[in-house]
């Protein structure tokens, strides 16, 4: 089976498209750009379709690189035939192919190896042929020093043979359909930990059984948690009496011989001691692989809404950090981001300076000209939203609440000392929290994804595939929305298609001795970015009142000689339509539709072209909580409060309504119908209006509804 061919048995996609599409990957294009400016070859192919294709495309070069490990290691042992090499290349799965390798891998020495050592092995052929009359009798003919008596004899080939049931592929086959079929995890609690404090909060797991194939990700993850925390027993189980159904189908050959009742104790011991083990493992590594991918797909989805939250834009904000002891961090940002000023206030217990910290905001508003308010969401964010806004202000200020989740990761990073070198972790956590509402895509992409408090058991899914997830997240949201190449900084340059972090670095050094591009083609003058980094890049990077107002948008540079004849057949200059719809809607795709160029490309290029360089993202909005509701205690069953979503699991969301607990919607009250995916129903973000179900005042949770 080649690549395609694998592939192609694993998607519903045009074959073609397939094809296409991992030639550009070999040719190392990146996911946004194959899926932004080769539509033709591709078909039309979304970047999920494409990060489909390139999984598989991994996925069968380890399977190849096995593959080859698997035939070396079989021919140095003079084992490699025809006929199991050809085995070996045929192999469609890394399961499949570890069968067929298990007899010739280097293991520790087992009891059948024992067995053989003792000269056995012709006994337990002769069992295995059920045609000797009498096995005790025949056995006695094998005893010598080290075998007394014919039941040690009957024994050894009995091990002998359960070491050919486990190494059968056909049984192993079989019974892997068992598992996958019929399946049931079960988790038993330690007897010992039964009555412990820390192990009461998997008390729902104590005692469970449910189908494997059926089991929610997130009960999954948290069951084998337990586990590893030797909380809980987790197995992996089917009926017993089914499995040694299946094997002794393969082995016996009637019902009346003597031989059966050793190898049916053979079948059972190669079950219980080597088939059951090695599959329960199995199971689980792959039940654990699959709820790894399902939380990693709610972590992407979280994260890809809130990297895509609406931006404030360019506007000059005061930000504070709220705190009670140790005072409210404000710091006042221009246009840009950059720090103008910053101090302390101390509105708030014990110091309750409301009057002074009052006049300074008001001062700091009318001295630097601030249009926003951005308030951190942390300790005393409420407290702090309600006193700004009885502050008399002479201009009209709106005042967002911020969702300040990393912000202390950011101000203790490395990134932050090379920002803000003379400023301490305060000032720079509330620049942050300023910055996330003025562009909350270029501030997020300087925090570890993981740091940003979406998501859920993102510390026990696999790490690495969780990174390799999340990055390209945020190289799909940075290239959906596109950079200023100009004011960029070098962490969200870097997440730009064939950029990176060598090359984001090569563009900052070349703005500080050049100062800004003029014009795409001045990316070539960049000291090691190329032509392949030039084509992968361009289309995702803008320049803002540059010579050429196709700089300032998603067209691409290969097309430029295209919108040039649109816009003269028009007879206008480029500049005279870019931007100007009444002028683009006279334009005729389909009379620019080649072999290589069809309408998915065209109808793209005339949309920028209508409206160049427009952000994706939505417009922002206020939100107000309920004034009334301050603490968990002011709750009561029946009430309806505003609320934001502000994480999303695939249990449920979690509401942030104004309080220091978060509220939980379960997924089966988000609708009056039955919801398979939260996702369908609620994004990060938006903004709901919930009803009260139950307050927990002791345990500190809250149940909520969105039907009524």
């Amino acid at each position: 089976m080649n690549l395609i061919d694998f592939i192609s048995s694993r998607v519903s996609l045009p074959a073609s498209g397939v094809k296409n599409t991992v030639d550009l990957l070999l040719q190392d294009a990146t996911i946004p750009f194959i899926a932004r400016y080769r539509k033709e070859l591709t078909g039309n192919l979304n970047e999920v379709d494409i990060e489909l294709i390139s999984n598989f495309k991994k996925e069968f070069e380890n399977l190849e690189k096995r593959k080859l490990y698997v035939t070396r290691a079989i021919e140095e042992q003079g084992k490699l035939t025809k006929d199991l090499k050809l085995k070996i290349s045929r192999s469609s799965t890394l399961a499949e192919l570890e069968d067929i390798y298990l007899p010739y891998k280097k293991k520790r020495k087992t009891r059948a190896d024992a067995a053989r050592e003792a000269g056995l092995e012709p006994l337990a052929n002769i069992l295995i042929s059920q045609t000797e009359k009498n096995p005790l009798t025949k056995a006695g003919t094998f005893l010598n020093k080290n075998l007394k008596t014919p039941a040690e004899a009957l024994q050894g080939a009995k091990d002998i043979i359960a070491e050919w049931v486990n190494e059968d592929q056909n049984v192993r086959s079989d019974i892997r359909k068992l598992f996958t079929q019929q399946g049931n995890i079960t988790s038993r609690v330690v007897k010992k930990l039964e009555k412990d404090p820390e192990a009461q909060k998997y008390k729902q797991y104590f005692n469970l059984e449910e189908s494997l194939k059926r089991i929610p990700s997130h009960r999954f993850l948290a069951i084998y948690r337990a586990g590893n925390e030797g909380v809980l027993r987790v197995k992996v189980e089917v009926e017993k009496e089914k499995a040694l159904e299946i094997i002794s189908r393969k082995f016996l050959k009637n019902n009346h011989n003597a031989c059966k009742p050793y190898i049916l104790e053979a079948i059972e011991d190669a079950y219980d001691r080597l088939l059951k083990p090695s599959f329960q493992t199995e199971f689980l590594t792959e039940a654990k692989k699959k709820a790894d991918e399902d939380a990693i797909g709610v972590f992407a989805e979280n994260l890809q809404q809130l990297l895509l939250s609406a931006p404030l834009g360019n506007k000059r904000i005061l930000a504070i950090d709220p705190g009670f002891r140790s005072g409210c961090k404000v710091v006042c940002l221009d246009e840009n981001g950059s720090l103008l000023h910053n101090e302390n206030i101390y509105p708030h217990p014990p110091q309750k300076e409301f009057a002074l910290a009052g006049k300074k905001i008001g001062s700091l508003i009318n001295a630097y000209k601030i249009e926003s308010i951005a308030i951190g969401n942390g300790t005393a964010s409420r407290e702090t939203e309600i006193f700004v806004k009885k502050i008399p202000i002479e201009r009209e200020v709106s005042v967002f609440v911020v969702n300040e989740a990393g912000a202390s990761v950011y101000s203790a990073s490395k990134i932050a000392r090379e920002e803000f070198p003379n400023y301490d972790i305060t000032v720079r956590g509330a620049v942050s929290i300023g910055r996330r509402l003025s562009d909350p895509l270029a501030e997020l992409v300087k925090i570890d994804p993981k740091s940003i408090g979406v998501g859920q058991y993102q510390h026990e899914v696999d790490q690495t595939k969780l990174k390799d997830k999340l990055d390209m997240v945020v190289g799909s949201c940075v290239n959906r929305v596109g950079v200023n190449v100009n004011t960029a900084s070098k962490e969200l340059l870097s997440y730009v298609s064939g950029i990176g972090p060598a090359l984001a670095e090569s563009i900052i050094e070349y703005r500080r001795e050049n100062g800004a591009l003029r014009t795409r083609r001045d990316l070539l003058k960049i000291p090691r970015l190329g032509p392949k980094a030039y084509e992968q890049a361009a289309g995702f990077l803008r320049i803002k009142n540059g010579k050429n107002p196709l700089d300032d948008s998603a067209v691409h540079p290969e097309r430029y000689d295209l919108v040039n004849t649109m816009a003269k057949q028009l007879g206008l200059k480029v500049e005279k339509l870019v931007g100007v719809e009444k002028e683009v809607v006279k334009i005729n795709a389909h009379q620019y539709v080649t072999a290589e160029l069809g309408l998915p490309t065209l109808n793209d290029i005339l949309r920028e072209l209508k409206k160049p360089g427009t952000d994706p993202r939505e417009s922002i909005t206020q939100f107000e909580f309920d004034p009334g509701i301050k603490k968990i205690e002011d709750l009561r069953t029946g009430m309806k409060l505003p609320g934001i979503i502000n994480n999303i699991t695939n249990f449920g969301c979690f509401v942030d309504i104004g309080i220091k607990e978060s509220g939980l919607i379960h997924i089966s009250k988000l609708a009056n119908s039955f919801v398979s995916d939260v996702n369908s129903v609620v994004k990060l973000n938006q903004h709901v209006m919930v009803t009260v179900l139950d307050v927990d005042e002791n345990q500190k949770r809250i149940q909520l509804s969105l039907v009524d």
